[in-house]
């Protein structure tokens, strides 16, 4: 039987459509914002989190974003992964979270051009 659709993610698809196509696929406890099989944002604790490089950084937290940590454990060290939140102000204006998430595909392309590509496993692997 099918899922029901997630509120959540059909209201993330509405906010962000002026960024172009995206989807998004539930992973772990959240989900992740795609565009282009490239990830700009995820989803947790309904809270939109986007791809940041350090100016967009700096920008996000001056407008009351919070950086996304995880946590392995309950006594880990929290990991800031590179996302900050959307301000308050832009989950209610499509064209201000629009702008966010062009800046956030911006850093988030340029992300995956620095990092290797990943190795494929083999059957000999």
């Amino acid at each position: 039987m099918a899922k029901a659709p997630d509120p959540l993610h059909e209201f993330v698809l509405e906010l962000l459509s002026g960024a172009g196509a995206i989807n998004i696929r539930r992973m772990f406890g959240g989900a992740g914002v795609y565009q282009d099989g490239v990830m700009f944002a995820l989803l947790s604790d309904d809270q939109i989190y986007v791809k940041v490089d350090p100016a967009l950084r700096a920008d996000l937290l001056a407008e009351g974003g919070a950086p996304f940590l995880y946590l392995r454990s309950s006594d880990a060290k929290p990991i800031d992964l590179g996302y900050v939140s959307l301000p308050s102000s832009a989950m209610d204006d499509p064209d201000e979270a629009t702008v966010w998430a062009r800046r956030a595909l911006t850093a988030a392309r340029a992300a995956k051009a620095k990092s290797p590509p990943k190795k494929r496993k083999t059957k000999s692997d």
